[in-house]
Protein backbone atom coordinates (compact mmCIF):
# COMPACT_ATOMS: atom_id res chain seq x y z
CA UNK A 1 0.00 0.00 0.00
CA UNK A 2 1.29 3.44 -0.94
CA UNK A 3 1.43 6.12 1.75
CA UNK A 4 1.56 9.91 1.59
CA UNK A 5 5.11 9.94 2.92
CA UNK A 6 7.98 10.70 0.56
CA UNK A 7 11.66 9.79 0.80
CA UNK A 8 13.79 12.96 1.27
CA UNK A 9 15.84 14.23 -1.69
CA UNK A 10 19.25 15.74 -0.84
CA UNK A 11 22.10 17.41 -2.78
CA UNK A 12 25.54 15.97 -2.01
CA UNK A 13 27.26 19.11 -3.33
CA UNK A 14 25.44 21.15 -0.69
CA UNK A 15 27.52 19.17 1.81
CA UNK A 16 30.76 19.34 -0.18
CA UNK A 17 30.68 22.97 -1.35
CA UNK A 18 27.93 24.61 0.69
CA UNK A 19 28.06 26.99 3.63
CA UNK A 20 28.31 25.68 7.17
CA UNK A 21 24.53 26.01 7.36
CA UNK A 22 24.14 24.00 4.13
CA UNK A 23 26.48 21.29 5.43
CA UNK A 24 24.65 20.98 8.73
CA UNK A 25 21.28 20.85 6.98
CA UNK A 26 22.54 18.00 4.79
CA UNK A 27 23.90 16.13 7.82
CA UNK A 28 20.63 16.53 9.73
CA UNK A 29 18.44 15.52 6.80
CA UNK A 30 20.62 12.53 5.92
CA UNK A 31 20.43 11.24 9.48
CA UNK A 32 16.69 11.84 9.79
CA UNK A 33 16.01 10.36 6.36
CA UNK A 34 17.84 7.12 7.14
CA UNK A 35 16.41 6.97 10.65
CA UNK A 36 12.80 7.78 9.75
CA UNK A 37 12.53 6.20 6.29
CA UNK A 38 15.60 4.03 5.79
CA UNK A 39 16.21 5.61 2.38
CA UNK A 40 17.20 8.98 0.94
CA UNK A 41 17.45 10.10 -2.68
CA UNK A 42 20.72 11.83 -3.57
CA UNK A 43 21.36 14.38 -6.30
CA UNK A 44 24.51 16.30 -7.39
CA UNK A 45 26.90 13.42 -6.69
CA UNK A 46 30.15 12.16 -8.26
CA UNK A 47 28.81 9.52 -10.65
CA UNK A 48 28.47 10.70 -14.25
CA UNK A 49 25.23 9.64 -15.94
CA UNK A 50 27.01 8.80 -19.21
CA UNK A 51 29.14 6.33 -17.25
CA UNK A 52 25.99 4.83 -15.71
CA UNK A 53 24.47 4.46 -19.18
CA UNK A 54 27.66 2.80 -20.48
CA UNK A 55 27.68 0.43 -17.51
CA UNK A 56 24.10 -0.61 -18.22
CA UNK A 57 24.98 -1.21 -21.88
CA UNK A 58 27.83 -3.50 -20.82
CA UNK A 59 25.63 -5.29 -18.27
CA UNK A 60 22.98 -5.92 -20.92
CA UNK A 61 25.59 -7.36 -23.27
CA UNK A 62 26.95 -9.68 -20.59
CA UNK A 63 23.62 -11.13 -19.52
CA UNK A 64 22.72 -11.86 -23.14
CA UNK A 65 25.72 -14.19 -23.42
CA UNK A 66 25.07 -17.95 -23.56
CA UNK A 67 24.52 -19.63 -20.21
CA UNK A 68 27.70 -21.69 -20.44
CA UNK A 69 29.78 -18.56 -21.07
CA UNK A 70 28.31 -16.76 -18.07
CA UNK A 71 28.84 -19.79 -15.87
CA UNK A 72 32.53 -19.87 -16.81
CA UNK A 73 32.86 -16.69 -14.71
CA UNK A 74 31.51 -18.18 -11.49
CA UNK A 75 34.00 -17.45 -8.70
CA UNK A 76 34.52 -20.46 -6.43
CA UNK A 77 35.99 -18.52 -3.51
CA UNK A 78 34.66 -15.93 -1.08
CA UNK A 79 30.94 -16.60 -1.36
CA UNK A 80 30.56 -15.26 -4.88
CA UNK A 81 32.10 -11.90 -4.04
CA UNK A 82 33.47 -11.56 -7.59
CA UNK A 83 32.21 -12.52 -11.03
CA UNK A 84 28.95 -14.26 -11.90
CA UNK A 85 26.24 -15.77 -9.71
CA UNK A 86 23.63 -17.79 -11.58
CA UNK A 87 19.87 -17.36 -11.61
CA UNK A 88 18.04 -18.74 -8.57
CA UNK A 89 21.07 -19.18 -6.30
CA UNK A 90 20.50 -16.38 -3.79
CA UNK A 91 17.51 -16.19 -1.48
CA UNK A 92 16.44 -13.78 1.22
CA UNK A 93 17.41 -14.63 4.79
CA UNK A 94 14.95 -17.16 6.28
CA UNK A 95 13.27 -17.69 2.89
CA UNK A 96 12.99 -21.10 1.24
CA UNK A 97 12.29 -19.55 -2.17
CA UNK A 98 15.07 -18.32 -4.48
CA UNK A 99 15.07 -14.78 -5.85
CA UNK A 100 14.42 -14.43 -9.58
CA UNK A 101 17.74 -12.86 -10.54
CA UNK A 102 21.31 -13.42 -11.70
CA UNK A 103 24.14 -10.99 -11.02
CA UNK A 104 27.77 -9.98 -11.44
CA UNK A 105 30.07 -8.63 -8.71
CA UNK A 106 32.87 -6.09 -9.16
CA UNK A 107 35.10 -5.39 -6.16
CA UNK A 108 37.93 -3.08 -5.22
CA UNK A 109 41.16 -2.89 -7.20
CA UNK A 110 44.47 -1.38 -6.12
CA UNK A 111 44.49 -2.23 -2.42
CA UNK A 112 46.62 0.09 -0.27
CA UNK A 113 47.50 -2.83 2.00
CA UNK A 114 47.41 -5.99 -0.17
CA UNK A 115 49.54 -7.99 2.27
CA UNK A 116 46.90 -7.54 4.97
CA UNK A 117 43.66 -7.69 2.99
CA UNK A 118 44.48 -9.49 -0.25
CA UNK A 119 43.55 -12.87 1.22
CA UNK A 120 40.02 -11.60 1.98
CA UNK A 121 39.34 -9.73 -1.27
CA UNK A 122 39.54 -11.94 -4.39
CA UNK A 123 40.76 -10.52 -7.70
CA UNK A 124 38.08 -9.28 -10.04
CA UNK A 125 36.97 -11.36 -13.00
CA UNK A 126 36.43 -9.54 -16.31
CA UNK A 127 34.39 -10.95 -19.22
CA UNK A 128 36.73 -11.04 -22.23
CA UNK A 129 33.72 -11.06 -24.57
CA UNK A 130 32.95 -7.40 -23.73
CA UNK A 131 35.86 -5.11 -24.53
CA UNK A 132 34.91 -2.07 -22.42
CA UNK A 133 33.58 -3.91 -19.36
CA UNK A 134 36.72 -3.61 -17.21
CA UNK A 135 37.38 0.06 -17.98
CA UNK A 136 33.76 1.14 -17.55
CA UNK A 137 33.22 -0.70 -14.28
CA UNK A 138 36.56 0.35 -12.81
CA UNK A 139 35.59 4.01 -13.35
CA UNK A 140 32.03 3.40 -12.19
CA UNK A 141 33.32 1.76 -9.01
CA UNK A 142 35.57 4.73 -8.28
CA UNK A 143 32.72 7.22 -8.60
CA UNK A 144 30.43 5.19 -6.33
CA UNK A 145 33.22 4.64 -3.82
CA UNK A 146 34.09 8.35 -3.61
CA UNK A 147 30.42 9.25 -3.27
CA UNK A 148 29.91 6.72 -0.46
CA UNK A 149 32.88 8.09 1.48
CA UNK A 150 31.33 11.58 1.47
CA UNK A 151 27.97 10.17 2.59
CA UNK A 152 29.65 8.36 5.47
CA UNK A 153 31.60 11.54 6.38
CA UNK A 154 28.28 13.34 6.77
CA UNK A 155 26.72 10.49 8.69
CA UNK A 156 29.74 10.44 11.00
CA UNK A 157 29.10 14.09 11.85
CA UNK A 158 25.53 13.21 12.80
CA UNK A 159 26.78 10.36 14.99
CA UNK A 160 29.44 12.53 16.66
CA UNK A 161 32.49 10.51 15.60
CA UNK A 162 35.76 11.88 14.14
CA UNK A 163 36.03 12.04 10.33
CA UNK A 164 38.69 9.33 10.54
CA UNK A 165 36.18 6.89 12.08
CA UNK A 166 34.42 5.85 8.86
CA UNK A 167 37.36 6.75 6.61
CA UNK A 168 39.53 4.22 8.44
CA UNK A 169 36.77 1.61 8.07
CA UNK A 170 36.36 2.24 4.34
CA UNK A 171 40.05 2.25 3.39
CA UNK A 172 40.54 -1.06 1.55
CA UNK A 173 36.87 -1.74 2.23
CA UNK A 174 35.23 -4.80 0.72
CA UNK A 175 32.59 -2.75 -1.12
CA UNK A 176 31.10 -4.28 -4.28
CA UNK A 177 29.02 -3.33 -7.28
CA UNK A 178 26.30 -5.86 -7.93
CA UNK A 179 25.01 -5.68 -11.50
CA UNK A 180 21.67 -7.50 -11.40
CA UNK A 181 19.50 -8.94 -14.18
CA UNK A 182 15.89 -9.87 -13.43
CA UNK A 183 14.84 -11.82 -16.56
CA UNK A 184 11.33 -12.17 -17.95
CA UNK A 185 9.00 -14.42 -16.00
CA UNK A 186 7.83 -17.41 -17.97
CA UNK A 187 5.33 -20.18 -17.31
CA UNK A 188 8.10 -22.17 -15.63
CA UNK A 189 8.78 -19.47 -13.01
CA UNK A 190 8.52 -21.14 -9.59
CA UNK A 191 5.42 -20.22 -7.60
CA UNK A 192 5.87 -18.05 -4.50
CA UNK A 193 9.07 -16.54 -5.93
CA UNK A 194 9.60 -12.83 -6.46
CA UNK A 195 12.38 -10.89 -8.11
CA UNK A 196 13.85 -10.02 -4.70
CA UNK A 197 12.03 -11.05 -1.54
CA UNK A 198 11.85 -8.69 1.41
CA UNK A 199 15.30 -8.37 2.99
CA UNK A 200 17.85 -6.11 4.63
CA UNK A 201 21.29 -5.51 3.14
CA UNK A 202 24.37 -6.85 4.94
CA UNK A 203 26.54 -3.75 4.72
CA UNK A 204 26.79 -0.21 6.15
CA UNK A 205 24.86 1.56 3.41
CA UNK A 206 23.82 0.72 -0.14
CA UNK A 207 24.09 3.32 -2.90
CA UNK A 208 22.03 2.60 -6.02
CA UNK A 209 21.81 4.22 -9.42
CA UNK A 210 18.34 4.19 -10.93
CA UNK A 211 17.16 0.81 -12.20
CA UNK A 212 15.98 0.36 -15.78
CA UNK A 213 12.39 -0.21 -14.64
CA UNK A 214 10.40 0.24 -11.45
CA UNK A 215 9.79 -2.42 -8.82
CA UNK A 216 11.80 -1.32 -5.79
CA UNK A 217 9.75 -0.85 -2.62
CA UNK A 218 10.79 -0.10 0.96
CA UNK A 219 9.01 -0.98 4.15
CA UNK A 220 8.42 2.43 5.69
CA UNK A 221 8.92 2.86 9.41
CA UNK A 222 5.12 3.08 9.72
CA UNK A 223 4.88 -0.51 8.43
CA UNK A 224 3.61 0.21 4.91
CA UNK A 225 5.33 -0.46 1.59
CA UNK A 226 6.52 2.67 -0.18
CA UNK A 227 7.45 2.72 -3.88
CA UNK A 228 10.85 4.23 -4.61
CA UNK A 229 11.00 6.10 -7.91
CA UNK A 230 14.04 8.01 -9.16
CA UNK A 231 15.08 9.90 -12.28
CA UNK A 232 18.36 9.90 -14.19
CA UNK A 233 21.24 11.43 -12.21
CA UNK A 234 19.69 10.44 -8.86
CA UNK A 235 21.01 7.85 -6.43
CA UNK A 236 19.13 5.98 -3.72
CA UNK A 237 20.86 5.35 -0.39
CA UNK A 238 19.61 2.85 2.21
CA UNK A 239 20.83 1.65 5.61
CA UNK A 240 22.12 -1.89 6.13
CA UNK A 241 22.66 -4.42 8.91
CA UNK A 242 26.19 -3.29 9.78
CA UNK A 243 25.05 0.30 10.27
CA UNK A 244 22.16 -0.92 12.39
CA UNK A 245 24.56 -2.87 14.62
CA UNK A 246 27.02 -0.03 15.21
CA UNK A 247 24.22 2.51 15.83
CA UNK A 248 22.41 0.21 18.27
CA UNK A 249 19.34 0.30 15.99
CA UNK A 250 19.20 4.10 16.14
CA UNK A 251 19.35 3.73 12.35
CA UNK A 252 17.62 0.41 11.69
CA UNK A 253 18.43 -1.67 8.62
CA UNK A 254 15.90 -0.99 5.88
CA UNK A 255 13.63 -3.79 4.69
CA UNK A 256 13.06 -3.61 0.94
CA UNK A 257 12.04 -5.79 -1.98
CA UNK A 258 11.70 -5.87 -5.76
CA UNK A 259 8.19 -6.88 -6.71
CA UNK A 260 7.22 -8.86 -9.81
CA UNK A 261 6.21 -6.73 -12.82
CA UNK A 262 2.77 -6.40 -14.36
CA UNK A 263 4.41 -7.22 -17.69
CA UNK A 264 5.91 -10.68 -17.15
CA UNK A 265 7.92 -10.39 -20.39
CA UNK A 266 9.97 -7.43 -19.15
CA UNK A 267 13.63 -7.42 -18.13
CA UNK A 268 14.93 -5.35 -15.21
CA UNK A 269 18.51 -4.30 -14.53
CA UNK A 270 19.89 -2.57 -11.45
CA UNK A 271 23.36 -1.76 -10.07
CA UNK A 272 23.56 -1.32 -6.28
CA UNK A 273 26.88 -0.48 -4.62
CA UNK A 274 27.19 -2.27 -1.28
CA UNK A 275 29.42 -0.26 1.05
CA UNK A 276 31.51 -2.52 3.30
CA UNK A 277 34.31 -1.75 5.75
CA UNK A 278 37.67 -3.46 5.42
CA UNK A 279 37.82 -7.04 6.77
CA UNK A 280 39.78 -5.99 9.86
CA UNK A 281 37.05 -3.68 11.16
CA UNK A 282 35.37 -4.43 14.48
CA UNK A 283 31.66 -3.65 14.38
CA UNK A 284 30.90 -2.17 17.78
CA UNK A 285 28.43 0.32 19.15
CA UNK A 286 29.19 3.99 18.51
CA UNK A 287 29.38 5.80 21.89
CA UNK A 288 26.65 8.33 21.02
CA UNK A 289 24.23 5.44 20.35
CA UNK A 290 24.70 3.36 23.52
CA UNK A 291 21.62 4.79 25.28
CA UNK A 292 20.39 2.25 27.84
CA UNK A 293 22.95 -0.34 26.75
CA UNK A 294 24.47 -2.11 23.75
CA UNK A 295 22.07 -4.45 21.93
CA UNK A 296 24.74 -6.32 19.96
CA UNK A 297 28.14 -7.75 20.91
CA UNK A 298 31.14 -6.54 18.95
CA UNK A 299 32.01 -8.70 15.93
CA UNK A 300 34.62 -8.65 13.18
CA UNK A 301 33.13 -7.37 9.91
CA UNK A 302 34.49 -10.25 7.81
CA UNK A 303 33.05 -12.80 10.23
CA UNK A 304 29.69 -11.01 10.06
CA UNK A 305 29.80 -10.99 6.26
CA UNK A 306 30.49 -14.72 6.10
CA UNK A 307 27.59 -15.44 8.49
CA UNK A 308 25.21 -13.42 6.36
CA UNK A 309 26.43 -14.84 3.04
CA UNK A 310 25.70 -18.33 4.38
CA UNK A 311 22.20 -17.24 5.44
CA UNK A 312 21.35 -16.11 1.89
CA UNK A 313 22.79 -19.15 0.14
CA UNK A 314 26.01 -17.72 -1.32
CA UNK A 315 28.39 -19.80 0.77
CA UNK A 316 28.25 -22.98 2.85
Amino acid sequence: MQTGRKVPTLSLMSFVNGSNTDKQRFVDNLFLGLKDYGFIILEDHLVDQKLVDNAYENVHQFFQLPKEVKQSYICKEGGGQRGYTAFGVEHAKNSQYPDLKEFWHVGRTGLKNPEKFGKYLPDNLWPSEIAEFKDVFTKFYQGMDQTSILIMDALGMALDVPQSYFRNMLEDGNSIIRAIHYPPMGADTPKNCVRAAAHEDINLITVMVGATTSGLELLDRDGKWLKVETTDKQLVVDSGDMLSRITNNVIPATTHRVVNPDDASSNRYSMPFFVHPNPDTTLKCIPSCIGDGEKYPAINSHEWLMIRLKEIGLTK
